[in-house]
């Protein structure tokens, strides 16, 4: 385990730094309207102890006319959310901190009565690129950075089941409250997850060749000190036999990988974003940070010593070695401008149903009480997902990958009114519509990497999602 502090160092990293951005360019959407940059409507919430009530998440999101939410962590904290009593939406590099600033008016207004694991939350996420298009494909409806307050939560964690309403006063709140309290009753228990709606057909973004050539010009790079790492994704494109019922999906995804964050984000327009990725991008509580290396994969085995065998190859790799140090390598000189003190522990192995990864656990106790979108936007994208240098990496991202990423590998999460909140990383992913869904998945290329080593790693990866399809 290695610590480091951080006094006496540059405070400001450089993907960290914030520039103000005119209230004009993007809107705060409320219950009654377009919130300005002077308005100070109130939220109030009311909050209530569903005790021991089996409520099926499931139901609650289990329509296309409202926006909807779930959010659920290897540590048990579930949420599910649905309506927004407001939406925040940002675009262009300052979004992060657009989307805070205007976080911070909300809140500065809102009254919670309730405990504080059923604390109102705004929950969203980024697109990977600041120039994202909410107009393509598959991303009609994704903003390039958008959260919302949903207008009920229900809460469920080890302090037990709670409901939560939201609206622009108190006597819309506690009817919210009643209403919600009587539908719950009234919908259906926990229910089977029942199986996958079946695959008619595939359509790749990317063929083995030109995913070959993409490879290639990557390693180009690599070879003339352009580039150390970069990592390329494909899409794929499933038409299924039925309509997806998402929530069933990500149930069947709880029990496949019980281990991994689960998240949906959907809208009116019919289009979801789910995934159970493996990977945390950062939690904060107060000046408490936690984050993560991920770099590096190999398959798990069909036997306790094939699988040791993958696990020791994932050890001794040169590649995966020099992958996953970079990783590293990174967070560390993007927290520690930040940080009193960071702890880098020893690498270990993630194991999850299909593959098993190299992880290294990340800890740092801040220098000052930061709000979580920063500490988010100083670590997106981390090598893990996009390359090094960063912005040599994102243009080869750009120029070469034939689909566009939107959402998937960028920061979904939650955050709330001190600031504090959780974020994984949009990966083992995939947007559904009715019967269709794309899917995807990417690898790391460094200066040895195989092109047909890399394209099976990938497929491997779509697998997370594919299978509970089929």
């Amino acid at each position: 385990m290695e610590r480091t502090s951080g006094e006496g160092r540059n405070r400001e990293p450089e993907r960290g730094r914030v520039t103000a951005e005119t209230d004009t360019e993007t809107d705060t959407r409320t219950e009654g309207g377009t919130e300005s940059a002077g308005d100070t409507r109130e939220l109030v919430a009311r909050s209530r102890d569903l005790e021991d009530e089996d409520v099926s998440f499931g139901a609650i999101v289990d329509t296309d006319a409202e926006t909807r939410i779930q959010w659920a962590t290897p540590a048990g904290l579930e949420v599910v959310g649905r309506g927004a009593v407001a939406e925040i939406t940002a675009a262009g590099p300052d979004r992060f901190d657009t989307v805070r600033r205007r976080a911070d008016r909300l809140f500065a207004t809102l009254e919670h009565d309730g405990p504080a694991v059923a604390r109102p939350r705004a929950f969203g996420g980024f697109a990977f690129h600041d120039e994202h298009d909410p107009a393509a494909d598959p991303w009609t409806g994704f903003d390039a950075a958008s959260f919302v307050i949903p207008e009920i939560l229900v809460v469920r964690s080890d302090d037990g089941t709670w409901l939560t309403a939201v609206a622009e006063s108190a006597d819309a709140a506690e009817d919210r409250l009643e209403r919600w309290t009587d539908r719950l009753a009234e919908m259906p228990a926990m229910r089977p997850s029942g199986s996958g709606p079946g695959i008619a057909d595939t359509r790749r973004s990317t063929s083995p060749g030109e995913w070959t050539d993409q490879v290639e010009t990557a390693l180009e790079r690599i070879a003339d000190g352009r580039l150390t790492k970069v990592v390329l994704a494909q899409a794929l494109s499933v038409d299924l036999a039925a309509d997806l019922d998402v929530a069933a999906a990500l149930e069947r995804l709880r029990r496949r990988y019980p281990n991994c964050y689960r998240f949906l984000v959907g809208h009116e327009v019919g289009r979801t974003f789910f995934g159970a990725p493996p990977e945390r991008l950062v939690a904060k509580t107060g000046t408490r940070v936690e984050t993560e290396a991920l770099a590096g994969s190999a398959p798990r085995g069909e036997t306790p010593e094939e699988d040791d065998e993958h696990a020791e190859r994932l050890f001794d790799s040169d590649k995966v070695g020099r992958e996953h140090g970079l990783v590293a390598e990174s967070i560390r000189e993007q927290l520690e401008p930040l940080a009193r003190e960071l702890t880098i522990a020893d690498r270990e192995v993630r194991k999850l149903a299909t593959i098993q990864h190299l992880r290294t656990p990340i800890d740092a106790e801040l220098d000052a009480d930061r709000h979580v979108l920063e500490l988010a936007e100083a670590l997106h994208p981390t090598p893990a997902v996009g390359g090094v240098p960063p912005a040599t990496a994102w243009e080869t991202i750009r120029e070469t990958e034939s689909f566009a990423r939107g959402w998937y590998a960028a920061p979904v999460g939650w955050f709330d009114a001190h600031g504090d909140g959780e974020f994984a990383v949009g990966i083992r992913s995939g947007v559904a519509r009715g019967d269709e869904i794309t899917l995807f998945a990417g690898n790391g290329i460094v200066a040895d990497s195989d092109p047909d080593d890399e394209w099976e790693e990938v497929q491997l990866k779509l697998r997370s999602i594919l299978d509970e399809l089929r």
